[in-house]
């Protein structure tokens, strides 16, 4: 992997890279991590610093991870993974090794954070903030309603914001 400016993140389209692409959220450390799949999220520019935004279920055990650890990252492949990011979203790291299964390669950061070998993009993140949503928040009940109580999956989210330190490429 090659390590880049944070400017190689201008010739992406950050709304496709996250809702029709995906990511893997990685959080841990060589040996004892965790991932997951994920399509909500955003990039952009936060107390001049450049930052992702994540939403993490409470249930989800990539969340325990996030907690535990400073960093993350996120991960972007081809097309030609999507099988891969399939099973990391669909399987619990609690039940099995994710990346075995999804013939995926993890790889340690300079920083000690985890991507994956096969990844075509990795931001390399550095936890900011973070607050747990709640039902009184919700200035548009439709949103809540929809997201929350017609399609349950576990609690509300926790939403982070991270700084992407360091961008790499394949």
């Amino acid at each position: 992997m090659t390590k880049h400016d944070i400017n190689v993140l201008g010739k992406e389209n950050a709304f496709d890279l996250i809702s029709k692409q995906w990511m893997l959220v990685t959080a841990g450390e060589e040996g004892k991590y965790n991932t997951m799949t994920a399509s909500w999220g955003g990039i952009g520019w936060l107390w001049n610093k450049p930052v992702a935004f994540l939403f993490i279920r409470p249930e989800r055990y990539t969340h325990e991870f996030i907690e535990a650890n400073d960093r993350l990252t996120l991960s972007f492949f081809a097309e030609e993974y999507r099988k891969a990011l399939q099973i990391c979203g669909s399987k619990s790291g609690r039940d099995t090794d994710k990346a075995k299964e999804a013939g995926i390669t993890p790889v340690a950061l300079e920083s000690g954070a985890v991507t994956f070998g096969e990844a075509r993009m990795t931001l390399d993140c550095r936890k900011l903030f973070k607050v747990d949503m709640k039902a009184a928040n919700f200035v548009d009940k439709e949103v809540f309603t929809r997201w929350y109580n017609e399609n349950p999956g576990g609690g509300l989210h926790s939403v982070y914001v991270v700084e992407i330190e360091n961008v790499y490429t394949k």
